[in-house]
């Protein structure tokens, strides 16, 4: 890769992780669902005006929307707004990796490779204890829904795969039209009527710049520098960039939000990452050893 493409990699992940204090920010001010919706916004338009809709079906690009918008973004908001903390949300979210093992070993007939299913074993113990304290008090309900957020990514992972070689930038910025409507009905059984007048009383600068930043700046910036450089280079060699994020979400957390991890916290965070990065380099250091016997 060369040094330009690198630094274009790199920006894109401190984008990334920085984008989970901007949530943070965001959701302080307007309602999570709505706030979701809003992102939805922010990111068709007006790019849908410049960027051709992509040549897939209806039903993919619907069912990415739902899975995306809806199934990742819809339940991290909301556990960022309950209380999950954005540099550990950063981190528990790339459970989304094994997901997608997982759903195409189901749906897609792929049989993983021996390190994965051990790196998918220690992040699964990792959670487990990072799960342990939270059964006590209100921090449950918010690790799982990130939980299930990274099982939402893994659909909209596997929807992708389904949909071949797309120009993905378009298909963001189009896919973005679908869950408006449904994060708004959403917000209006759950969140309230009342929630669109709390949010116009209650945005500040900083939270039109927070929306701005998730809506333009993460997503569409985002997805299509990173499809530049899916196009450009073999996804393992893009792909293991993406271990970066949860380090920049926690060290924002700590630094910026002033956010601390419990020792089990920092135990199971530990775990995890070392699932992460047996999940990404085992299969090639295992390839090079069987070559190299």
């Amino acid at each position: 890769m060369t040094p330009r493409d690198s630094l274009i990699a790199l920006t894109i992940i401190v984008v990334w992780g920085v984008n989970f204090m901007a949530i943070k920010w965001g959701v302080a001010e307007v309602p999570p669902l709505l706030l979701t919706a809003l992102r939805y916004v922010i990111a068709a338009v007006p790019a849908i005006f410049f960027v051709k809709r992509p040549q897939v079906s209806l039903g993919i690009l619907i069912a990415y929307g739902l899975a995306i918008g809806v199934g990742q973004f819809g339940l991290l908001f909301s556990a960022i707004h309950l209380g999950m903390p954005a540099g550990l949300a950063s981190l528990v979210l790339q459970l989304q990796s094994f997901f997608t093992i997982g759903l195409a070993v189901a749906f897609l007939g792929e049989r993983p490779k021996g390190a994965q299913l051990a790196g998918a074993l220690v992040a699964l113990i990792g959670i487990g204890v990072i799960a342990v304290e939270k059964f006590e008090g209100a921090g449950l309900w918010p690790l799982v829904m990130t939980i299930f957020a990274a099982l939402g990514w893994a659909i909209s992972n596997i929807v992708t795969k389904k949909a071949g070689k797309i120009d993905m930038l378009g298909f963001v910025v189009w896919s973005a039209l679908v869950p408006i409507l449904p994060l708004y009905l959403l917000s209006l059984v759950i969140e309230g009527p009342g929630a669109v007048s709390y949010a116009a009383s209650h945005l500040t600068w900083l939270g039109i710049g927070s929306l701005l930043f998730v809506g333009w700046i993460s997503t569409d910036f985002g997805y299509g520098a990173w499809s530049m450089l899916l196009g450009r280079y073999p996804a393992s060699t893009v792909a293991p960039f993406t271990l970066l994020v949860p380090i920049v979400g926690l060290s924002t957390g700590w630094l910026v939000l002033g956010e601390k991890l419990s020792a089990l916290d920092l135990v199971g965070s530990l775990l995890v990452f070392a699932g992460l990065l047996l999940n990404v380099f085992g299969p090639r250091f295992m390839s090079r050893r069987t070559a190299e016997a």
